[in-house]
């Protein structure tokens, strides 16, 4: 079998495939092939999996031409895909997937591209209106439907060898102590600043953590997000919480090993989040403009915390009432017995 799937485009929905993915990779087989089409980033999530036989990157906006629609085109048809699985759910990307030539082409029944699929799933409605199942749910369905296994919603992800080297070298030059004495925190998400949670807040946290405990704490962050995280380790004023942005290269194989290696996360609603579950961490994860409902991932050792405001959940990217009061409200004191309850499960069980 020769298989196509297009990979969603954000990091913690392409870490909620997984499943789904590993379900595609044992119905094509050993002596298949299995095509995976998706943003460049993408592939450093997925990577040290052994899911594809050939990545294909495509990014509708960017200026290389070997990125654009075109040349995505041109590659699946040199495969001679005999299906397409559409993890996305974007009109354009099924159209893609019909100008591939695959006979078959399974994806959900929206955004005016029914007429595209050959397979057609549709999404649960309540009252008349959209009522999607969590992704990683989601994402399975598709894998069924085009003929694969059960799998158990369980997220899986791995690290490379260069992975592991840049966070032993991470280790090295920020005086880190062993994994289990650490304690990362994700502060950041491409998807707006709404899902933040105040600078200042983080900081009090990470100053709880390390005057109650012998924990330290590394702020983890993108290349973007240096400044945010620097700011954090300078409100804390101690030397055991440190930047990830002191590091000159921040690739998210990176993020990938410093989380796998640590004791807990405390994570905004972003990618990183699943990086914990997926490595089996104890994850405590902070909500505001997005409902956890809608990423739940089955996964026992995560502690979502939110409020219960009446403008929750709105979705937006920038608070719409300019107030923040979803994040600015989840106060640290809960954040820390949320936190100070997981690592002092960890440490009985050690003991």
């Amino acid at each position: 079998m020769r298989l196509g799937v297009f990979l969603p485009n954000w990091i913690g929905d392409a870490v909620m495939a997984t499943p789904a993915l590993d379900s595609l990779r044992e119905l094509v087989g050993p002596t298949g092939h299995m095509v995976g089409v998706m943003r460049p980033y993408v592939a450093e999530v997925v990577d040290g999996l052994g899911l594809f036989d050939r990545n294909v990157f495509y990014k509708p906006k960017a200026k290389q031409p070997e990125l654009q629609g075109r040349a995505v085109v041109a590659a699946l048809r040199e495969e001679r895909l005999d299906a397409v699985v559409l993890l996305t759910n974007s009109l354009r990307t099924a159209w893609l997937a019909w100008r591939s030539g695959a006979k078959e082409r399974i994806g959900y029944e929206r955004d005016n591209r029914s007429w595209l699929l050959t397979t057609r799933l549709r999404e649960p409605v309540k009252r008349g209106k959209r009522a999607p199942l969590p992704a990683i749910d989601s994402y399975l369905n598709l894998a069924y439907a085009a003929g694969g296994e059960w799998r158990a919603p369980t997220l899986g992800l791995a690290t490379t060898a260069a992975d592991e080297a840049a966070a032993d070298e991470a280790w090295r030059r920020l005086g880190l102590p062993p994994g289990e004495q650490v304690v990362v925190f994700n502060t950041g998400g491409a998807y707006g600043d709404a899902k933040g949670w105040p600078t200042e807040q983080f900081a009090a946290l990470a100053e709880k953590i390390t005057t109650s405990s012998d924990y330290s704490v590394l702020v983890n962050c993108g290349p973007g997000e240096r400044e945010t995280a620097g700011r954090i380790a300078e409100l804390a004023a101690t030397p055991r919480v440190r930047s990830l942005g002191e590091m000159d290269d921040l690739p998210i194989g990176l993020s990938k090993a410093i989380i796998r290696r640590s004791r807990l996360l405390v994570s905004t609603d972003s990618g990183p989040r699943f990086f914990g579950i997926a490595f089996g961490k104890p994850v405590v994860s902070l909500f505001g403009p997005t409902d956890p409902n809608v990423t739940r991932t089955h996964y026992a050792a995560e502690t979502p915390l939110s409020l219960a405001l009446d403008c929750q959940f709105c979705w937006e990217r920038s608070c719409p009432l300019k107030h923040h009061r979803c994040m600015k409200e989840l106060s640290v004191d809960r954040v820390y017995r949320a936190a100070a309850l997981h690592l002092n499960s960890t440490a009985e069980q050690a003991a």
